[in-house]
């Protein structure tokens, strides 16, 4: 079996409430030392917190997060060893990694539309750790409604080993849409793809 390269930790909250957000935010840093990727308010009306670092530290900040939430808390994740690719993509948002596309071109696609930010997140860390694969999107709620999707680059049955692994820890009626592209059209590199 191969490695699986692992990054640090990741953490997620949604919150309900935009007010409350910031005060989980502010709870989050003041608790112990973290990487900020996402705290904003998303379409419909909730605050996303998303942040990295050692896995301790991101515990303890997950936890006084989550505490400062209180009943305004709508979801969480907690990755403690995310898959390595999960990061570069998260901090790309929506402009995607290009040298995927270019080193992948011609290869199969993948596409995974979900309803919520943390299966987004436990699909496509999934989909990494199953099959060769390259995560070359990853775009998380920012207008789109609250929803994710991502977008991965590989051998055909990679792609779609990434994509039953991926789909399988979803979550019950999140998954919005999957699909697969052999072999995508020359044309779409640069506009879609």
């Amino acid at each position: 079996m191969r490695p699986i390269p692992s990054g640090p930790a990741l953490a997620l909250i949604e919150i309900q409430s935009l007010a409350r957000g910031l005060v989980a935010a502010d709870a989050a840093v003041k608790r112990a030392q973290i990487e900020l990727l996402s705290c904003e308010a998303v379409s419909p009306g909730k605050y996303l917190l998303l942040f990295a670092g050692d896995v301790a530290e991101v515990e303890e900040s997950f936890s006084a997060a989550k505490s400062a939430a209180g009943d305004s808390l709508l979801d969480t994740l907690f990755l403690p060893q995310a898959h390595a690719q999960l990061l570069p993509a998260i901090r790309q948002g929506v402009v995607g990694l290009p040298r995927v596309a270019e080193a992948r071109e011609g290869e199969s696609v993948g596409v995974l539309e979900l309803l919520s930010v943390a299966a987004a997140l436990r699909s496509a860390d999934a989909a990494c750790k199953s099959a060769d694969v390259e995560l070359q999107l990853l775009h998380l709620a920012r207008g789109i409604g609250g929803k994710a999707w991502f977008i991965l680059r590989g051998a055909l049955t990679d792609v779609e080993a990434a994509m039953l692994a991926a789909q399988e820890i979803a979550g019950n009626g999140l998954i919005a849409g999957a699909e697969i592209i052999a072999a995508p059209a020359a044309e779409l590199r640069g506009k879609a793809l």
